[in-house]
């Protein structure tokens, strides 16, 4: 079957299949594993704690893999600047970058001149638009069945692809309850031209960040075992319901203020869940693709399952024509 779209076209990959950013996730070992499968690997930048440790997993990248791969920015989320972070990005010749979880205006600014493919996560048509303007060369469209941070609209992948595909000229990549080759086809006839995956990418091997806590969750749980928070301040996200997120809807309810959550909903609350393992003192991103994941497979093999379903749903519509 041949998988040749403008999203594998520009960004020099066998499949059209990225890895979502993965706040404090997405390192080395999970980018390069994804992209030596034919993907695009992507490292994230703002969860390490320096521009040199940044240059340290990029340069790592570059010994295990030879294939193109990308470095995520989540703008906005982490409190810090990221310029100095994208200059390493820039200097390591880094071929991809993609935006994340604010305005990435800035970004493109500093990036101005620079050979680079430039990929933007969106929620809604008129952030696609306003990113095509900007001078994307591709957009990332989540809907509210994702993981993480969302969009305020509560508008699910399959209503929002194809508006998207018909408001931009640019390649759409869905993201959004995309699990295997089934969804990644859907994708494909709505009109995107490649997916993004993260909550499905956390339950693989080389994860190797993700306590067995998380991935056991997301095999062992169901579509029903998530919830959104932080809809009070502006910032909606899916997450894996636990008793710390049970605290943090309280706290909403009650109409709480940021000062009053931000320990709830903190990075460190975060990496407590997805590193150690505490799941009464912290909480995990997870989509409701949770209730299609039921194993822990190497990257390989999960993309070369993906593959083989997809050729099978092929398969099938060319069957009954």
């Amino acid at each position: 079957m041949n998988w040749n779209t403008r999203v594998t076209e520009m960004l020099n990959i066998q499949y059209p299949i990225i890895q979502g950013g993965l706040a404090h996730l997405a390192y080395s070992d999970l980018a390069a594993a994804v992209s030596n499968a034919g993907g695009l690997g992507q490292v994230t930048a703002m969860s390490l704690s320096s521009p040199g440790k940044l240059k340290e997993e990029i340069q790592r990248v570059k010994t295990l893999t030879d294939k193109p791969f990308g470095v995520n920015f989540a703008i906005g989320q982490h409190g810090r600047s990221f310029a100095e972070y994208l200059d390493i990005a820039i200097e390591e010749e880094v071929p991809v970058i993609s935006m994340t979880g604010g305005n990435p205006a800035p970004i493109f600014e500093q990036l101005k001149g620079i050979n680079v493919k430039k990929l933007v996560l969106v929620a809604a048509k008129r952030q696609a638009i306003k990113a095509e303007e900007l001078g994307a060369d591709a957009v990332m469209v989540v809907g509210q069945e994702g993981g993480g941070h969302l969009g305020r609209d509560d508008i699910g992948t399959f209503v929002l692809v194809p508006q998207v595909v018909d408001a931009v000229s640019i390649p759409v990549i869905a993201s959004g309850g995309i699990g295997d080759g089934r969804g990644m086809m859907a994708a494909l006839s709505l009109g995107a031209e490649g997916i993004e995956m993260g909550t499905r990418f956390v339950a693989t091997k080389e994860c190797v960040h993700a306590s067995e806590l998380y991935k056991n969750r997301l095999v062992e749980g169901t579509e029903n075992d998530t919830v959104v928070i932080k809809r009070t301040i502006g910032a909606p996200a899916r997450v894996i319901a636990n008793p710390w997120t049970d605290k943090i809807l309280e706290i909403e309810k009650q109409n709480g203020s940021y000062e009053q959550l931000k320990n709830y909903i903190s990075g460190n609350a975060n990496k407590k869940y997805i590193h150690e393992g505490k799941d009464h003192e912290g909480f995990a991103w997870a989509g409701q693709v949770m209730g299609l994941i039921k194993d822990v497979p190497t990257v390989d093999e999960l993309i070369q399952r993906m593959v083989a379903e997809g050729e099978s749903v092929r398969k099938k519509w060319a069957e009954s024509i």
